[in-house]
């Protein structure tokens, strides 16, 4: 960029003479402490999801009984669904988005994880997750069917197919607010 104003030589002699003397200004630095609106905000965040995760697991009783089939494979469906929405998930037409591995978890673990899970898939509008149980004493495989039964969002679930982990595995159907729209 050209310099539109040229300044004389007396201008400039003036200007040096004005300046003598003077310092350079040290340029501080200063830290700021960290805004406390942020920490606020995350804990709120942290309260909602544990909150959210509260009123999830509310919904598993462990004295609740629900008529599933005893005959094949472990497999529910919601009365007013589709018999169809079942068969494509025996069949694995849905590829689950979530994974959650309980292998190790207690029951009163795995119950808060499986809330969790239904949570985040309602939250981030995911609708088939899958849930590995593994095989063990068995526990867990034929309590996590009770459990799921009872919640309102889940639509259907079904013993996984082998890719997804077979026996040792179930597969669901979590009702969104996009799935419900449909």
């Amino acid at each position: 960029m050209k310099n539109k104003f040229k300044l004389s030589a007396e201008e400039i002699k003036l200007f040096k003479e004005t300046i003598a003397g003077t310092k350079p200004l040290l340029h501080d630095i200063v830290s700021h402490p960290p805004q406390r609106h942020h920490r606020i905000k995350s804990q709120f965040v942290a309260k909602r999801l544990l909150q959210e995760q509260l009123d999830v697991s509310y919904y598993f009783s462990d004295e609740y009984q629900p008529l599933l089939e005893v005959e094949g494979p472990t497999r529910y469906l919601r009365p007013d669904i589709n018999p169809y929405e079942l068969k494509k998930l025996r069949r694995g037409d849905y590829t689950p988005e979530l994974f959650l591995d309980l292998h190790g978890l207690s029951q009163r673990q795995a119950k808060q994880e499986i809330a969790a899970l239904i949570a985040a898939c309602y939250r981030n509008n995911i609708h088939c997750a899958c849930i590995m149980h593994g095989h063990g004493k068995h526990i867990l495989k034929q309590q996590i069917p009770l459990w799921l039964a009872q919640h309102p969002n889940i639509t259907a679930f079904h013993q996984a197919p082998k890719v997804w982990g077979g026996s040792a595995s179930l597969l669901l159907l979590v009702e969104t607010d996009e799935t419900q729209r449909r």
